[in-house]
């Protein structure tokens, strides 16, 4: 579409340049009306761009990184085995009812494990450590000690209340 606007737009202002002095400055004041219009829309950047530098040159090889069990394969299959366990650990404390502390405390366990693990990926994904590495070491921080936070919590729920299992049947029968 922007391709038959475009060509059209040449073909006024090849024929412009055919037509005699007289009338040229009239007509590429149309044809330049008509140009402005077909361009109206600014481009706007939401956020300013990152800071960008260049390693090497065009010839240097890819860098490989140091292959760690942290990454890769062994990440995602550990992420996968949570996720999965996660589906009986939901199940199993509210058949066994909620008198049994112990499952109660290994499903508060896999759930933080697995929104750990997944707020971590997401940091990994959208903040670049070569880019921005202050704001990388940040987040991390954040979100160690958010987890921290949130596991002392639901450890003082699950010791000194009701526990997570008996919260979760309050609030279904309410």
């Amino acid at each position: 579409m922007a391709s038959i606007a475009r060509s059209s737009l040449l073909r006024q202002v090849a024929s412009a340049s055919r037509v005699s002095m007289a009338t040229r400055p009239a007509l590429q004041q149309s044809v330049l009306a008509r140009a402005a219009t077909f361009h109206t829309t600014s481009k706007r950047e939401l956020l300013p761009p990152l800071p960008q530098r260049i390693k090497g040159t065009v010839n240097d090889a890819v860098p490989v990184p140091e292959p760690s069990p942290a990454q890769g394969s062994y990440h995602w299959t550990f992420d996968r085995l949570v996720a999965a366990g996660l589906v009986p650990l939901t199940v199993a404390p509210f058949a066994a009812g909620s008198l049994n502390p112990t499952l109660d405390a290994i499903l508060c366990a896999g759930i933080l494990i697995h929104s750990h693990s997944g707020f971590q990926q997401i940091i990994i994904d959208y903040v670049p450590k070569y880019r921005t590495p202050t704001a990388r070491k940040l987040f991390m921080w954040g979100l160690n000690a958010a987890t921290v936070v949130v596991g002392l919590a639901l450890y003082e729920f699950e010791t000194t209340d009701v526990g997570l299992t008996e919260a979760i049947k309050r609030i279904w029968t309410a």
